[in-house]
C-alpha cells in the first residue's frame, strides 16, 4: 500500500485526484489532503509519505519552493499541473512523473505502477 498525500490548492483538484485514485488504484492510500504548500510540508513531516501528488501552481509558495525546504526527500513526488510550461524545471527536482491536468486514468495507473516497482526497490 502506498501512502499518499495530494497538495494543490483547488479544491476540486484534490477531490478529483483522490476519487481517480480511489476507483482505479486500490493499492494507494490517501493518508493526507493539503491546501496549500505550507500545510502539505507539515502533512509530509508527519505521515511519512511514500508518494506526493503535488500541484506547482500555489499561493505564497509554489510547488517547487516546497520540495527545496526538505533537506532531505523521502518520497517520490509527482507533479500534477494544467501548464506544461513548467515540465524542463521540473526534471530538475527528479519527479517520478509530470501528469497534466486533467489528469487521465490510464496515466493515473501508469504513475501509480512505477511508484509501487520504485518503492519495492526502496528500503525504508
Amino acid at each position: 500500500m502506498l501512502r499518499t498525500i495530494i497538495i494543490d490548492d483547488e479544491r476540486s483538484g484534490r477531490q478529483v485526484l483522490q476519487q481517480l485514485l480511489s476507483r482505479h488504484c486500490s493499492n494507494v492510500n490517501v493518508v493526507a489532503l493539503a491546501e496549500s504548500a505550507e500545510s502539505g510540508k507539515k502533512a509530509i513531516d508527519e505521515q511519512h509519505p511514500d508518494l506526493v501528488f503535488l500541484d506547482i501552481e500555489m499561493p505564497l509558495q509554489n510547488g517547487f519552493e516546497l520540495l527545496q525546504s526538505f533537506e532531505r526527500r523521502t518520497f517520490n513526488v509527482v507533479f500534477v499541473s494544467a501548464h506544461s510550461d513548467y515540465i524542463w524545471k521540473a526534471i530538475k527536482f527528479q519527479p517520478l512523473d509530470f501528469l497534466l491536468k486533467p489528469v487521465s486514468a490510464a496515466e493515473l495507473k501508469d504513475t501509480v505502477a512505477k511508484a509501487e516497482k520504485v518503492n519495492t526497490q526502496v528500503v525504508k
